[in-house]
């Protein structure tokens, strides 16, 4: 915090701040304590962290801290000095002096008077039971109490020794977080604007090259007679202003180029800088828990550790507000059901001591929280049972479900496998509310079982609400995002395997029947015939409740940045929110949870249509042919695909030689070509091309892993149109290239 804001605080929001980090140095030093009652270290933070607590209580003029701190602190002098081993019977009321410094922080400042007076029978308790707790040392009591006592006079400037120099902080409301993050997502989107640009005026190139061959051509047919000394030097003048403006216009391409290379790195790291401020250590949301565990294993008679590992995992603010609720149930319900009691876990060979493990780390582009117990896991045969006792399935589906399908049954509603009710557990409020809470997070929940060794829960959820990985299709026209955590499968279904019942349509898959529904249904939008003898299909659901969304096609991954619609539409059916394409177009995200019940209103009225459609047309009409040149199977097959989805008709070469044999008889309205080959390279093919009259306006694009910039110049010298590295290769950049070489299929 900079001096200005500090300066806008006042004393109790000033030591508020100062209570909330001291108190979380005294938690974690106090849970490490508790099985290691000399550690140095941690006898020295806490009794600094006390001493700090004293003197801004004393500064606020708040009595009733200063009394809890200075008691405190007293205990850890005497501990520090060999005095007194710190115990359970210390670190109990330790805690509870913790508890009542946290609720005079957070009292407002017009009633802490009043707090003070009328909870200070709390405050006497405390003082006494920490007394007591200190005063059964033993021998050295009265020399602990002396000694004690001295702490008093340590000055309070001792607190600021040895303390680590902080980076400086800056108060910034989430408010102004979120519109820089909004303003640097605009600015990615617009550098990509370049990139078609400098594609479009590549083709200007070729355009102007042409012309330049056509005037060529023109001076060659013109008889003899016709050129005289001045038509001839009118067709030279022309001739090199073409040539002068070619040049021009490949200089100023190439400088665009640049530009448009430096301007799409700086919006990446302006926008990496933009996302990296919202984020925050993962430590910083979770610091209560090891407390928690510790205090709830007591309560039912367990010795439990909990250990956190990847504290400095950087999560999105908005994330880290919103674990609070699912990690804690996890670990309550780790704690309650998963944890034996000591003697029960000495009897199976274990230590007294159990230990759960909550660790945040980043894993292929996710972040995963993974929380595991070394408790008796879950014992599947009972699982079975206590499905089959709930009528949840018959003991004959029972018996063949599969491990992993079993455990499913824990996220239904409702569902436990307790048989008694407490403060804890058993009340029907399960997995089922953890589950939910991490879909509106975007995220994903899994759980493993050990028998006799413990459970895992991994949670996936993306690196940041204000981005999202989306598959992107077409409906009724336009594009629309499906956020990839919600989405089960896709897939391109044979028309033929469509079957009707009760006037429903429904395809087999994966063992079950799932119910098809047309997307622009659902949606309200235009009506569009897809070609072609597949249906794209988009699975979305639970298992319980999973339905096929036929959609027109589908248009590829994209990670977009999630721009909030405007609050006075409120809220939009089966929409959650908007963004924007490369080329500055926008998007729609649709929002699956609502979509789901849409479709269920649909089924319920009866309302649903056909989903396939007659009208292919498509044989009929002249679709736009490519040939595609590389002797890598995987490049000739990945681009056979991305153009044939697109609808392309796409034939395929081996090498230069086959290529050209193929360019000569056949028809093409495109050609694609790797460069290293064996027998005939891509250069040549393009020479050999470009010098035929008969195809010589053939368009060419060479992709190649070559980007060197003078492998780029040998092929477009050679007369390719477009040259595109591989290592940037992408199935948009490709599409959009060919598009505007050749339009659309």
């Amino acid at each position: 915090m900079n001096i200005d804001d500090a300066g806008r605080l006042s004393m109790q929001e000033l030591f508020r701040m100062e209570a909330d980090s001291q108190t979380q140095v005294l938690t974690a030093g106090l849970l490490v304590l508790e099985n290691e009652p000399t550690a140095a270290d941690q006898l020295e933070a806490c009794m600094r962290a006390a001493h700090s607590l004293k003197g801004a209580a004393r500064i606020v003029g708040l009595d009733a801290g200063v009394s809890i701190a200075h008691a405190m602190e007293d205990c850890f002098v005497a501990a520090q000095k060999g005095l007194l081993i710190l115990t359970r019977k210390q670190i109990d009321p330790l805690f509870r002096g913790l508890d009542l410094l946290n609720r005079i922080a957070e009292t407002p400042e017009e009633v802490i008077e009043r707090w003070s007076s009328k909870n200070k029978s709390d405050v006497e308790v405390f003082l006494l039971a920490l007394t007591a707790a200190i005063n059964e040392r033993g021998s050295a009591e009265a020399t602990g109490d002396a000694s004690a006592s001295s702490v008093e006079q340590r000055p309070i400037e001792s607190e600021n020794i040895n303390r680590e120099v902080a980076d400086r902080v800056v108060r910034v409301t989430a408010e102004n977080l979120n519109r820089l993050l909004g303003l640097a997502g605009e600015s990615l989107v617009e550098s990509r604007w370049l990139k078609p640009f400098a594609a479009s005026l590549l083709r200007l190139k070729r355009l102007q090259y042409d012309a330049g061959k056509r005037l060529e051509g023109l001076r060659e047919a013109l008889p003899v007679q016709m050129l005289n000394e001045q038509l001839l030097h009118t067709l030279e003048e022309t001739r090199q202003r073409v040539q002068e403006c070619e040049r021009l216009l490949s200089q100023r391409l190439g400088e665009l180029e640049m530009f448009d290379r430096r301007s799409a790195n700086l919006a990446h790291r302006l926008y990496d800088e933009a996302v990296a401020c919202r984020m925050r250590p993962f430590a910083d949301g979770v610091h209560a828990f090891p407390r928690m565990v510790r205090d709830l294993g007591h309560s039912l008679g367990k010795q439990v550790k909990l250990v956190v590992l990847g504290k400095a995992t950087p999560v999105d603010r908005d994330l880290l507000e919103a674990f609070d609720a699912p990690l804690g149930h996890l670990l309550r319900n780790a704690v309650d059901h998963g944890i034996e009691s000591p003697d029960e876990r000495s009897a199976a060979g274990k230590s007294s001591e159990a230990v759960i493990k909550l660790e945040a780390g980043h894993s292929a582009g996710m972040l995963q929280i993974t929380i595991t117990d070394d408790g008796h896991g879950i014992d599947l045969d009972k699982l079975r049972r206590t499905i089959v006792e709930r009528n949840l399935t018959n003991a004959e589906m029972a018996d063949k479900l599969t491990e992993a399908e079993l455990l499913e049954f824990l996220f239904l509603p409702g569902f436990s496998m307790k048989g008694s009710v407490t403060e804890i557990s058993g009340r029907g409020v399960g997995l089922d509310v953890v589950q939910n809470m991490v879909r509106q997070m975007r995220g994903a929940i899994r759980v493993f079982s050990q028998p006799g060794k413990g459970m895992r829960f991994q949670l996936q959820f993306p690196l940041t609400l204000s981005v999202v990985r989306t598959l992107l299709v077409e409906i009724g026209g336009e594009p629309y995002a499906f956020p990839l955590a919600y989405v089960t499968y896709t897939l391109k279904l044979p028309k033929e395997k469509v079957e009707r019942m009760e006037g429903r349509e429904h395809f087999h898959f994966d063992g079950r029947q799932i119910g098809l529904v047309a997307a622009h249904q659902v949606l309200a939008t235009k009506e569009a015939t897809i070609t072609g003898d597949e249906l794209p299909i988009v699975v979305v659901g639970s298992r319980a409740d999973t339905y096929g969304l036929v959609v027109g096609r589908f248009l590829g991954e994209r990670e977009l940045v999630v721009q909030p619609l405007d609050a006075r539409l409120g809220k939009i059916k089966d929409i959650a929110a908007g963004a924007l394409m490369e080329d500055g177009s926008p998007v729609l995200i649709i929002d699956v949870e609502d979509m789901i019940r849409s479709m269920e209103k649909l089924v319920s009225a009866g309302g649903l249509s056909a989903v396939q459609q007659d009208g292919d047309n498509a044989a009929d009409k002249k679709r736009k042919r490519v040939l595609v040149v590389d002797d890598s199977l995987t490049v000739r097959e990945l681009e056979r695909k991305l153009l044939g989805n697109r609808g392309y008709v796409v034939e395929v070469a081996t090498d230069g030689m086959d290529g050209w044999n193929a360019v000569r008889t056949g028809h093409f309205d495109l050609v694609i070509t790797d460069i290293d080959m064996p027998r005939m390279d891509g250069i040549e093919l393009v020479t050999l091309i470009k010098k035929d009259s008969n195809l010589k306006s053939l368009p060419v694009m060479v992709v190649s892993y070559k980007d060197r910039e003078e492998d780029k110049r040998r092929g477009l010298e050679a007369g390719a149109d477009y040259y595109l590295a591989k290592g940037s290769f992408h199935d948009e950049t490709m599409l959009q290239t060919v598009i505007d070489l050749i339009g659309e299929a």
